[in-house]
C-alpha cells in the first residue's frame, strides 16, 4: 500500500512537470482595419470583437481605425513590410485596384459569402464585387448609400418647374429657382478640385449621357462628344450656384439654410434635414424651413440625352492574401443577425443593408425614417439594384477598373471641373482632351505594372 502511494505521488508530480513543459497554445491574431473610425463607432466594433473572442477564445481580434483617404498608402506600406492586415473595410473603388494588384483573397471572399448565405445578398452588390477577369467575388459586400437630388418640392411648385430628373428639368430649375421665396441659388455645385464630391456628382451626370472612361474595345474615351456634353452641362450649372470652390459641406448648409433649392447628396443627409447638420464654422444649422423633410423630394435616377443613371457607394469587407482562415469567421460574425444590425445602427441612413434579411430591422433603426415617405424609403432600400458606377461596367477588365479607381483617387474630374467652371482656363473640349491624356497615362502605368508582375512570377 505504501509503495502504491509513493508511485501515485511520483505519477502526479510527473504530470505536473509535463503540463508545465507543454507549450502554451498560440493565439491567432486577426487585424481588422476599419474606416468606421469615429470613437462611437469604434466602441461598437470593439464590443463586437469582445463578443467574438468570447466565442473564440483562441483568437485575438484587433480593431484598427484608419482614414479612408490613406488606405492605399497604408496597404502599400504594410505590403512592403509583409504585414498586411486580415480584413479591411473599404469602398468598392478600392476593391478594383487591390484586386488588380492581387492582394485580395477571392477564394476567402467567396467562401464567406457562401457561409453567410449567397441567396440573402442582393444581386446588385454581388455583381459589383465580381472580378471580370476571374469571375470570382473580390470582397464581401457590407453596406452603402444611395445618391440623389434632394429638392424643395414647394419651391419647385412655386417656380412652375417639374422634378429635377432630366437634364432639361435640372437646367429649367437652375434658371427658375433663384429668387423663388428665399432662395438665392438653384443649387451648390461641386467644384472644389481637392475634394471627391465633384467626381461623385459628375459621374452620375456622365453615365446618364453614356459617357464612360473606356469604350467597348478598351480604348480610353474621355474625349468623346458624350463626355464633352456632360462636362458642358455640369459646369454650366455654376451659373445658378453658390460661388467659389464648393464641396458637400457647403452644399448641405446652403440647402438646410433655405438658400438653394437642389442638393446632390447621399442618404446620409436624412437626419440632418430634421435636426440641422454641423457647420464648418462650428455649431449646428438652425433650419428656418418648417418640416424640411416634408417639402423635400428625392430623385435618385437622372435622365440624360442618352440614357438614365443612378449612383451610390458600396462598402465592402476585403479579406487579404495571407489572412488567417478565422478572418472569414470574423466577417460572418459581423454580418449575422443582431451583430449586423448593430453595425447598421451606427449610421442607418448611410448604411443601407446588402442582405435581404436585414432590411426590415434596418427600417426600424431610426425614428428619423418616419419623417420620409414610404416611396423615398423604398427607393433607398432597393437602390443597390439600379445603382451604377463607372467601375461596374461588365466589359471592363481588372486593369481598366483599377484605372477608374485611380481617376477618382487622383481627383482628375474635380480638377477638370474647376478648370472649366471656376478658373475659366479650359473649355469642356480642352478639359476632355486633358482628361484623355491623363487617363491614357494611368492606363499605361497599370499595364507596365502588370507586365512587371508577370515577369517576376
Amino acid at each position: 500500500m505504501k509503495k502504491f502511494s509513493i508511485f501515485m505521488v511520483v505519477l502526479l508530480l510527473s504530470s505536473v512537470f509535463l503540463m508545465a513543459a507543454a507549450p502554451k497554445q498560440e493565439e491567432t491574431v486577426i487585424e481588422f482595419w476599419t474606416t468606421d473610425n469615429e470613437e462611437a463607432r469604434i466602441d461598437v466594433y470593439e464590443a463586437l470583437a469582445e463578443a467574438f473572442m468570447a466565442e473564440y477564445p483562441e483568437v485575438d481580434l484587433r480593431i484598427v481605425p484608419i482614414e479612408e483617404a490613406g488606405i492605399a498608402q497604408r496597404i502599400a506600406t504594410a505590403q512592403a513590410a509583409n504585414r498586411l492586415p486580415d480584413i479591411v473595410r473599404m469602398g468598392i473603388e478600392r476593391v478594383s485596384s487591390f484586386a488588380a494588384d492581387g492582394i485580395l483573397d477571392e477564394d476567402a471572399a467567396a467562401a464567406t459569402i457562401q457561409a453567410i448565405g449567397e441567396d440573402d445578398f442582393r444581386a446588385g452588390p454581388l455583381a459589383m464585387v465580381t472580378n471580370p477577369e476571374t469571375g470570382k467575388y473580390s470582397a464581401v459586400p457590407y453596406d452603402g448609400w444611395i445618391q440623389a437630388i434632394w429638392y424643395r418640392t414647394d419651391s419647385f411648385s412655386d417656380a412652375g418647374v417639374g422634378a429635377p430628373i432630366s437634364w432639361d428639368d435640372i437646367n429649367a430649375a437652375c434658371d427658375a429657382l433663384p429668387g423663388t421665396g428665399n432662395l438665392l441659388y438653384g443649387l451648390t455645385l461641386g467644384t472644389d478640385p481637392g475634394q471627391n464630391y465633384p467626381h461623385q456628382v459628375f459621374e452620375q451626370v456622365a453615365m446618364s449621357n453614356e459617357a464612360w472612361p473606356f469604350d467597348a474595345d478598351g480604348n480610353v474615351s474621355m474625349n468623346t462628344p458624350e463626355m464633352i456634353a456632360a462636362l458642358d452641362f455640369y459646369a454650366g450649372l455654376q451659373r445658378c450656384a453658390l460661388p467659389g470652390p464648393q464641396y458637400w459641406r457647403g452644399a448641405r448648409e446652403a440647402y438646410e439654410l433655405d438658400q438653394s433649392g437642389m442638393l446632390f447628396y447621399s442618404t446620409y443627409i436624412m437626419d440632418d434635414l430634421v435636426d440641422g447638420s454641423g457647420m464648418e464654422a462650428g455649431g449646428n444649422v438652425e433650419i428656418p424651413v418648417e418640416d424640411l423633410p416634408g417639402v423635400t423630394g428625392f430623385a435618385a435616377a437622372m435622365e440624360g440625352p442618352n440614357g438614365a443613371a443612378s449612383y451610390g457607394q458600396l462598402v465592402t469587407l476585403g479579406i487579404l492574401q495571407g489572412a488567417d482562415p478565422m478572418a472569414q469567421e470574423v466577417v460572418k460574425f459581423f454580418m449575422t443577425g443582431q451583430n449586423y444590425q448593430d453595425v447598421l445602427a451606427l449610421a442607418p441612413f448611410g448604411k443601407v443593408p446588402v442582405l435581404e434579411s436585414a432590411v426590415e430591422g434596418w427600417s426600424e433603426l431610426s425614428d428619423y425614417f418616419a419623417n420620409y415617405s414610404e416611396d423615398t424609403l423604398s427607393q433607398i432600400a432597393n437602390g443597390f439594384e439600379t445603382m451604377q458606377r463607372w467601375l461596374f461596367r461588365p466589359d471592363y477588365d481588372a486593369a481598366q477598373r483599377a484605372v477608374i479607381g485611380d481617376i477618382e483617387g487622383r481627383l482628375l474630374i474635380p480638377q477638370a471641373i474647376s478648370f472649366i467652371a471656376l478658373e475659366g482656363t479650359m473649355t469642356p473640349e480642352t478639359a476632355a482632351e486633358w482628361l484623355q491624356e491623363q487617363v491614357e497615362l494611368l492606363l499605361a502605368e497599370r499595364q507596365i505594372g502588370r507586365a512587371s508582375c508577370r515577369e517576376r512570377v
